[in-house]
Parts: C-alpha cells; structure tokens; sequence
C-alpha cells in the first residue's frame, strides 16, 4: 500500500491505536485519522501528534466521522470494550459500533480492513468480553471485505492503563502485591510495538486471514510479576493470597469503583491453564521480535512515553 493513502483508525486513542500512530509515523505515514470517543485521550495524540486527524466521536452513533471513510486506503478496526460489570456497553462499543463502521465502510469502498480482535476468542474464558470479541469477528467475516483478522495475547507496553501497566502502577504504590493462588498460570504477553509492527506489515502488503499473534515467550504470572518489579523499580514485596479471597476484594472494589481496572471475570479469565497457538509472526510478517525483559525495561523506563498513563 502506498505511504502517502489515508489510513483510518477506529478506536484509535487507546493502547494499540496510540503506539500505532508512532510506528506508522516512524514507516512515513501523513495521512492518518483517528476516531475516538475519549476527548482525554484524544488530547494525547494531539499533543504528541499535532499533524495527525483526530476526531471526536462516538462510533456507535452516526455522525459526520462516517465521511472520513471517504478515499480512505485502509481501516484499522481497533475499538471495544476491555472490561467492565455488565453486558450492554460490550454491546453498544464493541458491537453496535462495529456494524456502523462496516456499513460505512461498504457505502465508501474502503479497500482493506484490518480488524484487531483477540486470543480470548480460542480461549475457554465465557466472559463479557470473550463473547462480544467472537461476536465482533463474525460480523467482520460477513462483511465481505478484503481483511485480515489479528488475534493478540495480552499487550503490554506504553500508555497502558490496564494490564500490565495498572500492575506496575500499583505495585508502586501498595505495600505489599498480591498474587492470586500460586501464581503459576502460563502467560504469552506480547510487547505492544511488536504488534503494531505486524500491522504495519499487513498495511503495506494487504495481507489477508485470520492469524493468532501470540507472545513467544511462556512465562508464569508470578514470574512475569517480578519481571515487572525489576523493570518499574517498584519495591512491594510480592505475596501469594487464597484464590477465594483475592476474588472477594475484587468484587467489593467493584462496588466503589465503577470502571475497575481489573474486575471478577478477568481473574477467572486469568487463571485459566491454557497456552495459546505461536506461529512463527516474525518470519511471516517480516518483523523483528522484541525479547520480553528488554521490552519490560522499555515499557516502564523509556521517557517520555513511559509516563503517559490513559483515561478510563
């Protein structure tokens, strides 16, 4: 694909859309929009990125950003909802938004979708989020355009304020972390400019199916926990609590924080003993594969990206 075509980004103010508008700069990219319901986030990207289009707007609702569509040489399909404690916003922001942004892009003949979905589809995990991903994917095979499908492990890297980010964040601050159980469940965390790298290929090649881009480095939580630890300077010391009782603070958060950073279903989600598929991405994507420490140290250390956090 051409450099110099328009690239529009759905849900581009969050983790993979903020770390994609870096890569995407970097490989010469200028015509860059990003379509965000988030006025905070999105005033991060026109911070760092006074050059990049920024657009306000809910991508459930129909509205002017529609016209964005118009002459645009791909679409980054990179917006959902990561969690919360009941089942319509998953609806209304993965679901209902993803059937607007496909109809769109079929009134303006976009010519190649890229569509971000997750490992948590293959997963055993029936959660909020794991059902409305599946349900996400199928609308986008129906649409009958020409795309490719990414499946992601769990990411990590700059302006994380979920995951592993919010872990070091509160490691920093708690006096002690906890660690539900044993804390030896496998976890395949893939380092976020890795994954953008691979969806720079897709752009550039038109790649199509459906493909799981998983972490290439299986390493127990506990262990990943004190990888994080080492790389942030944190100093809470790491302690392993009952399963039950790790649960039972989860839930009673809950009940003071609307917008938990981690909730009851992403612990059960967690702990399940399950690996998922690797495939040689380095090789079939033409990307260089960032090793997990080094890419921890940038993560946590690498000014001044390390130190922008996103909004809820």
């Amino acid at each position: 694909m051409d450099i110099g075509r328009k690239i529009v980004l759905t849900g581009g103010a969050g983790l993979v859309g903020q770390n994609l508008i870096l890569t995407l700069k970097q490989k010469g990219y200028e015509r860059i929009v990003s379509i965000d319901k988030s006025a905070a986030n999105n005033a991060v990207i026109r911070k760092l990125h006074p050059d990049v289009t920024v657009i306000d707007a809910d991508l459930a609702e129909p509205g002017a950003w529609e016209g964005e569509f118009h002459d645009a040489g791909a679409l980054v399909l990179l917006q959902a909802q990561i969690s919360g404690l009941a089942y319509p916003p998953f609806v209304r922001n993965t679901l209902q938004s993803t059937e607007r942004e496909l109809a769109a892009a079929k009134r303006c003949h976009v010519p190649y979708l890229v569509h971000i979905s997750s490992s948590v589809v293959n997963s055993r995990a029936d959660d909020y989020y794991s059902r409305s991903k599946r349900a996400q994917e199928d609308l986008v095979r129906k649409a009958g355009l020409k795309t490719v499908i990414l499946r992601p492990t769990l990411m990590f890297g700059w302006f994380d304020r979920k995951h592993l980010g919010w872990l070091a964040r509160f490691m920093a601050r708690a006096p002690v972390f906890p660690v539900p159980g044993n804390g030896r469940y496998i976890r395949q965390a893939l380092f976020e400019l890795d994954f953008c790298a691979v969806i720079a290929a897709c752009l550039e090649r038109e790649i199509t199916g459906e493909y799981n881009v998983s972490g290439l480095e299986r390493v127990h939580y506990i262990d990943l926990i004190r990888m994080i630890k080492e790389a942030s300077g944190a100093r809470a010391p790491i302690v392993r609590i009952p399963y039950r009782l790790f649960w039972l603070l989860l839930r009673a958060y809950a009940l003071i924080d609307r917008h938990p950073p981690f909730t009851t279903q992403q612990l059960e989600a967690l702990v399940i003993p399950e690996e998922f598929e690797m495939i040689d991405w380095p090789g079939m994507f033409g990307v260089a594969k960032t090793p997990l420490r080094e890419a921890l140290m940038r993560t946590f250390r690498e000014r001044p990206y390390c130190d922008i956090v996103l909004a809820p």
